[in-house]
């Protein structure tokens, strides 16, 4: 069997089969992979349908799939059939996780659910599941799509711009917020195995993830009496000033939540009397006017340079910062300061926010092409050189793409 040690990261060690695609189990499997655990990416015949999901392309793989499959190896099997499922048993020996987002039941009609036979066979097995609402309940087995679950998780209706209309949230935080939560649940169950001996099936919903990341609204609606959250654009529903501002130059965000801040906010821009206005004295009057605190602001600061400002306003303890875009965030000194653009060989992506001090993760692979590594998978895990020629003259090993 394959040598589990590995030099790299805090997972340094760890071995995990990765059944997911499309991104928020990709994301969670960047992540352990990104720190040190061995992570092998089980493809469908059809392969990862994110590398379809572009341009951009390099190479006949999207900037989608790109961007969370860094430092995993590949290998394309098929699964439908049972010769495959064979194989991904004996790919389990060895494992420490399993992550897959499969419809609902899909592993359990392939004769692979946890309780009947993964769990008997792997009792040290942890097998994380990530589906769109859970497998029984009023959506039990739909699935699930970021866009939708933020629809009906409530994220629509407290985000939009000044005409109030619901918005999706421009990032896919369900699928990655859900990614998270997901790295975040195996980490729990490793810690735990230590203790018991024994894995554990771990039961993740886009749902269960979104609403739960709906905070502060739903501390908001219980603790008003059943109030409904509304939209505040820019603004925050409990602290004043929290908004985007015009410059003469750029729009700037300004986060003064306290009196302490805004006071200082108040003497930079040479109003401090304005701290002592009635309408203004605190928090909760603040936020009962904020269209008056909105136009000051925007008087006194029409005139300004707004980057120049945002240096005045966080030297003098104001939190404060220009509203920039993506090519101007991945060019700017702090996210070079911070590692945060990263780049490999041809491959430029965002880089690993977890700093650790002594087992920093590390970006050692680009992300894989189709089942480039399926040959060296499969002699790792004992196949020999006729097991695998066979495998894969019958189509079992799917060494390139099949077309939909």
């Amino acid at each position: 069997m394959p040598d589990k040690t590995s030099p790299f990261g805090a997972l340094a060690g760890l071995r995990v089969i990765d059944l997911t695609r499309v991104l928020g189990g990709p994301y969670c499997t960047q992540i352990l992979a990104d720190h040190g655990a061995t992570v092998i990416k089980v493809e469908p015949p059809q392969g990862d349908e994110t590398r379809d999901w572009g341009p951009p392309f390099h190479e006949d793989d999207a900037s989608y799939y790109v961007g969370v499959n860094r430092n995993k190896r590949s290998i394309g099997l098929d699964l439908s059939v049972e010769a495959g499922r064979e194989v991904l048993l004996r790919l389990l020996e060895d494992a420490d996780m399993v992550i897959e987002n499969y419809k609902t039941g899909t592993m359990e009609r392939w004769g692979l659910g946890y309780e009947e036979v993964l769990s008997q066979r792997f009792p040290e097995l942890i097998h994380a599941r990530i589906s769109g609402y859970g497998a029984d309940g009023p959506m039990g087995g739909f699935p699930g799509y970021d866009a939708i679950v933020q629809a009906m998780s409530g994220w629509f209706s407290v985000n939009g711009g000044g005409d109030k209309v619901p918005t999706r949230v421009g990032i896919a935080m369900v699928d990655m917020g859900t990614g998270l939560y997901t790295t975040v649940a195996l980490l729990m169950a490793v810690q735990e195995r230590h203790r018991s001996g024994r894995g554990q099936y771990i039961d993740m919903t886009l749902y269960d993830c979104a609403v739960s990341l709906m905070h502060p609204h739903v501390s908001n609606y219980y603790l008003s009496g059943g109030k409904v959250p509304g939209i505040t654009g820019n603004q925050h529903s409990n602290l004043a000033p929290y908004d985007k501002l015009p410059t003469k130059t750029v729009d700037i965000f300004i986060g003064a939540g306290n009196n302490r801040a805004f006071l200082r906010l108040c003497t930079e821009l040479g109003r401090p009397e304005l701290a002592d206005d009635p309408r203004f004295k605190t928090n909760t009057d603040r936020i009962q006017h904020i269209p008056e605190l909105r136009d000051e602001l925007i008087a006194l600061m029409a005139g300004r340079d707004g980057e120049d400002l945002c240096e005045r306003l966080l030297s003098a303890g104001v939190p404060a910062g220009p509203v920039l875009d993506t090519g101007q965030v991945m060019n700017s000194d702090l996210t070079k300061h911070r590692n945060m653009a990263a780049k490999l060989d041809w491959y430029e992506g965002a880089g690993i926010p977890i700093k650790f001090s002594r087992t920093p993760g590390d970006i050692r692979m680009t992300p894989p092409k189709f089942g480039v590594h399926g040959r060296d998978v499969l002699a790792e895990a004992g196949f020999g050189d006729d097991e695998i020629e066979e495998l894969a003259t019958a189509g079992v090993l799917v060494e390139q793409r099949r077309k939909v």
